[in-house]
């Protein structure tokens, strides 16, 4: 199982979805010049804290869109989140260039995001265990399903956890060796990149798929550690 936290620092999701389904209130919306000025440190200087406040005051667009169009479906939080996570990928892909205003290239984002979440909920005809033997790698070692599926964003439980996003991230950054951090970035989605399997972060870094799933391991038991602060100094 992945660590709360390192669920939560995929994305960076949890802080704002949570801040919805718990019902607390949005942050007022943007002005226009606010937000161009937002966009501009975004695009120019990679603010990260300009990126987390179009998020966090675009929620309400979220909600909006969900108890709008969606006001039958019973799993409105899930709706939320999902919409949550069109709506970050409309922040990191949003270009004022074409004249659209954010506002309505942000809906689309969402709605398409709540749309091929339908989809993809169509096309599960049956449950299997991820725990389920199903191939051997090279090396002889069972593969599961859970060996090969795409990690995929989720919910952090607390919002206690939050400080340790950064930690994780300082971690990261600096106490990993290059090919750590290409095998936990590409596993992870971090940076703007689709997940991959262990398979493919494999076959890219030219390695055995089971190194890699020990490193992986290695690396978030090591994490871990270090947020608990028994690890390395």
């Amino acid at each position: 199982m992945i660590p709360d936290f390192i669920a939560f620092l995929i994305g960076g999701l949890s802080y704002f979805i949570l801040n919805v389904s718990s019902g607390q209130k949005f942050p007022q919306p943007l002005s226009h010049e606010e937000e161009s000025a937002l966009f501009q440190l975004l695009h120019e200087k990679d603010d990260q804290n300009a990126r987390a406040k179009l998020i966090e005051h675009n929620l309400r667009l979220v909600a909006h869109i969900v108890r709008k169009y969606y006001a039958a479906h019973m799993g409105q939080d899930d709706l939320i989140s999902i919409g949550t996570i069109g709506l970050i990928k409309a922040v990191d892909s949003f270009s004022d260039k074409n004249g659209a205003r954010f506002a309505t290239y942000a809906a689309k984002c969402i709605q398409n995001e709540i749309l091929m979440y339908f989809r993809a909920q169509k096309k599960t005809s049956s449950e299997v265990s991820i725990h389920e033997t199903i191939d051997t790698d090279r090396d002889g070692n069972p593969l599961t399903y859970g060996d090969i599926i795409k990690v995929e964003d989720t919910i952090a439980d607390d919002i206690d956890e939050k400080w340790k996003i950064a930690k994780a991230i300082t971690y990261i950054r600096d106490r990993l060796t290059d090919r750590e951090k290409k095998i936990i970035i590409m596993r992870y989605g971090l940076n703007n990149q689709p997940p991959a399997t262990q398979r493919e972060v494999a076959e890219q870094l030219g390695i055995s798929r089971s190194y890699v799933s020990r490193i992986e391991k290695n690396i978030l038991d090591r994490i871990q550690q270090y947020l608990k602060g028994d690890g390395e100094k």
